[in-house]
């Protein structure tokens, strides 16, 4: 084959609302050294007003681990040190007339923070470094806290010390 017979790239942006497939994301449940999680308030849909894990989409040509670290600094601020999957989630949301709204494929993975000052960058609209004991008190969806509780146990698993 030439180069003749390869379509371009698309200079379209990314359609988050209404896409015409789904979007690869990548987040990280960050642990530091007394063992809080960074939560992430979301600032614009979907899940605006949420805590959830840093992360966002991953970019064409980008490796996983390399997506979650540009991610992690994008919004928080900081760098980490990334461990491994933990869990993927497929979360869709539908409109009023059943069309999907949104649709993801999230690779979530545990890491340890490294250095940096946590400030609430890009769409994050604020950041909390918390017990995992006391996730109860944070708006937190029911998956996003099943990764966070098997994230946990791994970087505990992994003695990050």
């Amino acid at each position: 084959m030439d180069a003749a017979s390869f379509p371009e790239p698309s200079t379209e942006p990314i359609r988050r609302r209404y896409p015409t497939a789904p979007l690869v994301g990548v987040g990280a449940a960050v642990f530091n050294r007394q063992g809080q999680v960074l939560l992430v308030k979301r600032g614009r849909p979907p899940r605006a007003g949420q805590w959830g894990l840093p992360g966002g989409l991953l970019e064409l040509g980008e490796r996983l681990a390399d997506g979650v670290r540009r991610e992690v600094r994008e919004e928080c601020g900081i760098e980490i040190d990334v461990g491994d999957v933990v869990d993927t989630f497929e979360p869709i949301e539908r409109d009023a007339q059943g069309r999907v709204e949104y649709h993801y494929v999230v690779i979530d993975f545990w890491a340890t923070y490294r250095s940096g000052v946590p400030q609430a960058q890009d769409d994050a609209a604020e950041l909390a470094w918390v017990d995992v004991g006391a996730l109860d008190q944070y708006a937190v969806a029911p998956e996003t806290r099943s990764v966070i509780l098997k994230a946990y146990r791994a970087w505990q698993a992994a003695d990050p010390t």
